[in-house]
């Protein structure tokens, strides 16, 4: 059976000196003071911030400085992104590329894909989106029917995907696609990188409850690109997965996204709050800091070339469960009326809407609680 291993955060460097240098950069730099607007910031895209965040050299920090990086340590950029998210930085454009397909294309690509892709990802110019999910599949990742086949001209490819995150935004999206035909479940599958302008490709949108935009469908109707677009080995397409989503699900992003809720609360609260508001904001700040230990933890476990699946997949599911349970804590304690203006209220009408989706993020809750159970040893 195995057990949550606890690693050592101790990043290189003066961490300090870099949290006082981004948090003045924030202050000069942070485009909204709008509370709502800072809630759930990692699905909010500004183009404009993350061009001029990777200016800064907060962008692509782990990529080698040949292809533009920063060349920094993965636990300073761990630092560096619970800056942005407890700020509320609109990080959602270049979130995805920086965090999991900058990393994996590094890892895995060729050179040419490194140097045609990497410098624009550590600019914060490049944003992509990724290709699992499909339809009728309900969360189960393997079931692939999208289909690659190798031609004299390259791949042509044919499918649908869905819950496509952020893909009427990115420049392109990284697909796990059947390159083996006859094959089943997670054998002959491969990565493919796919522009998203190449026609063929059809992007149609999923609203949400809340009227928002950030899901979609993707269509591969006889799509063509060339054989270079394979990243990595052909036929590892689940094994590449599964590492990357390693980089998806133990993040600070997975316990912060009702953060602004919680400094909405303590300020609300003032000098002398009512004990029962007080006893509430004692029992969010002491989860929130075993989280943050969890999540670094796990950070640490990933810089150090280690496979963190199942601690992973804990700090998901119990961030998860802590991040969709804060609004309903604070909704039964405070005097809370759903036309109300102020700040508290404004955040905790969105995040009642919003939170019962975090939790889809990534994978859902019985696909990542099937995982800790194969780990712990219980199925």
């Amino acid at each position: 059976m195995q057990s949550f291993a606890l690693y050592p955060f101790d990043p290189p460097g003066d961490t300090v000196a870099l949290r006082t240098d981004l948090r003045a950069w924030l202050a000069a730099n942070q485009p909204t003071d709008d509370v709502v607007a800072r809630a759930n910031c990692w699905a909010s895209f500004d183009p404009d911030f993350s061009r001029a965040l990777g200016a800064a050299g907060y962008v692509g920090m782990t990529l080698p400085a040949i292809y533009g990086g920063g060349d920094r340590h993965p636990l300073e950029r761990y630092v560096v992104i619970e800056e942005l998210l407890a700020a509320g930085a609109p990080v959602g454009a270049h979130w995805i590329a920086d965090r999991q397909t900058g990393p994996l294309i590094l890892r895995y690509g060729s050179e040419e894909q490194r140097q045609r892709y990497l410098p624009g990802i550590a600019k914060g110019e490049l944003y992509a989106c990724i290709g699992l999910s499909e339809p009728g599949a309900g969360s189960d990742l393997a079931a692939v029917r999208t289909s690659a086949r190798e031609t004299s001209e390259g791949w042509r490819i044919n499918g649908q995907k869905i819950w496509t995150t952020g893909a009427h935004l990115s420049h392109v999206i990284l697909a796990l696609v059947r390159t083996e035909e006859g094959s089943e479940r997670n054998a002959g599958l491969s990565q493919l990188l796919i522009d998203l302008d190449t026609p063929g490709v059809t992007i149609r949108p999923i609203i949400d409850m809340a009227g928002n935009h950030d899901f979609n469908e993707v269509f591969f109707d006889d799509v063509l690109v060339p054989h270079g677009a394979l990243v990595g080995e052909r036929g590892q397409g689940w094994k590449q997965v599964t590492a990357e989503l390693g980089l998806e699900r133990s993040g600070p992003e997975r316990y912060l996204s009702s953060h602004a809720l919680l400094v909405a609360l303590i300020d609300a609260a003032g000098a002398d709050p009512d004990p029962a508001v007080a006893g509430l904001i004692g029992e969010l700040t002491a989860e929130m800091w075993t989280l943050r230990q969890l999540s670094m933890s796990t950070a640490a476990k990933l810089a150090a070339g280690e496979d963190p699946m199942v601690e992973a997949s804990v700090v998901k599911e119990l961030g998860n469960a802590f991040e969709q349970d804060m609004p309903r804590r604070v909704q039964a304690i405070v005097n809370f009326d759903w036309d109300d203006e102020d700040d508290l209220a404004r955040l905790l009408r969105a995040l009642l809407i919003a939170s019962p989706s975090f939790s889809l993020r990534g994978g859902t809750r019985e696909v990542i609680r099937g995982i800790i159970a194969r780990g712990l040893g219980l199925r």
